[in-house]
């Protein structure tokens, strides 16, 4: 029941994080580079180096936040309903 129940918040929290993560990708871009926008790939004026470095900041830092709020709405989830909302099976280390 636990996991139906935090659908809804799990689904918040991807759409918090991912203003947070385009927010902190924007100030990171604007610190490495010195501009506002970071490149599209559909930008012809754009070099295949700075496009594709683009992707790779922007993809790290997606993931890391959305890792870092997924895990911390479980936690708090937890905390407050008493269970788990996720997997929970014993990782083996394969």
């Amino acid at each position: 029941m636990g996991k139906l129940l935090y659908r809804p918040l799990g689904l918040l929290f991807g759409v918090l994080g991912g203003l947070a993560a385009s927010a902190v990708f924007g100030q990171v871009w604007k610190l490495i580079t010195g501009t506002k926008e970071a490149p599209t790939a559909t930008q012809k004026d754009r070099g295949w180096g700075e496009v594709l470095l683009a992707a790779t900041v922007q993809g790290a830092i997606f993931g890391l936040v959305k890792a870092a709020i997924d895990r911390g709405g479980a936690t708090g989830y937890e905390k407050i309903a008493g269970e788990w909302p996720g997997d929970t099976d014993k990782h083996d280390g394969r």
